[in-house]
């Protein structure tokens, strides 16, 4: 049985946190609720897995102990849209690992929860492995994101259009046809992350040398946004592939993924295999059970 807690956030919510397995403290901001069938199936026309949390979980608790709580879903349930900033983020992270008594932890996110793990480093001296994937250390798309959040968010303001289609009977990729289906608030949140981070400079940013770190994207993960999503292009794996030989003098493990773009490189195929090898050679997995 997993223990259960929860964690009082920076803007007085509280999110339910459970613990599985034993070993070393890893943080997962993870899904385990099951989706709805027709969600599920969605996510994998899309190229998604639905059982990703879940599929972790069962991978990583014979030799880790994992935090997990659902901080994207909680987000979008109860959206910080004035106050998501990198501070609260990382203050919102630090106060799910109190709520299991971790005192030390490593830290799994992907895509803008990746993100999230960088910010989280640069705040805390209690982080002891980072694993990003889907966005680079590197080069990270802070702009480009700004502008489709933007974007984003100046839709879902608005009446809907006749014309969009519901997620579910839209063509894979074809985002100009998708009904925006996020609130003002849900939006605005990433607006106020990606507003903050502006100024960030990612190349000068002081990681702890003696932390573990790992980076991994799709060699393919690359989004060409129409001017109806802020006309820009969102590069994650390019970037990633650029500055490999300069991250890995920097203390980084790098991984490029041939063939997979965003949602293919977030599957629990590609990730387990992943974390478990690079958690084993950073020390920060214990001994499984049996």
């Amino acid at each position: 049985m997993a223990e259960t807690s929860e964690a009082v956030l920076h803007d007085g919510s509280v999110i339910p946190v459970t613990i599985h397995g034993e070993g070393p403290a890893l943080l997962l901001p993870a899904r385990l609720e099951p989706y709805a069938l027709a969600d599920a199936e969605t996510m994998r026309k899309w190229g998604g897995d639905p059982d990703l949390g879940p599929a972790l979980v069962r991978g990583l608790s014979g030799s880790n102990r994992l935090i997990v709580a659902d901080y994207e879903g909680h987000r979008m349930a109860q959206p910080a849209a004035e106050t998501l900033t990198p501070d609260n983020l990382a203050a919102d992270l630090l106060a799910i690992a109190d709520a299991a008594a971790a005192d030390v932890f490593g830290y799994y996110g992907y895509s803008w929860l990746a993100l999230s793990g960088l910010q989280l480093a640069l705040r805390t001296d209690r982080l002891r492995a980072l694993a990003m994937g889907g966005f680079p250390p590197r080069d990270g798309p802070y702009r480009s994101m700004l502008a489709v959040t933007r974007a984003a968010h100046a839709m879902s303001a608005l009446e809907p259009d006749p014309a969009w289609v519901p997620v579910d009977d839209v063509e894979p990729g074809d985002w100009d046809s998708a009904a925006v289906e996020t609130t003002e608030a849900q939006t605005r949140q990433f607006v106020t992350l990606y507003e903050a981070l502006q100024d960030f400079d990612d190349s000068a940013a002081a990681v702890p040398r003696d932390l573990a770190r790992l980076a991994f994207a799709g060699a393919d993960d690359q989004i060409d946004y129409s001017p109806q999503w802020g006309g820009v292009q969102v590069r994650i794996g390019g970037p990633l592939a650029a500055h490999r030989e300069e991250l890995i003098a920097a203390g980084w493990d790098v991984q490029v993924l041939p063939g997979l773009d965003h949602l293919g490189a977030m599957n629990s195929s590609v990730v387990l295999p992943i974390l478990t090898g690079w958690l084993r050679k950073a020390g920060w997995a214990g001994q499984p059970a049996g």
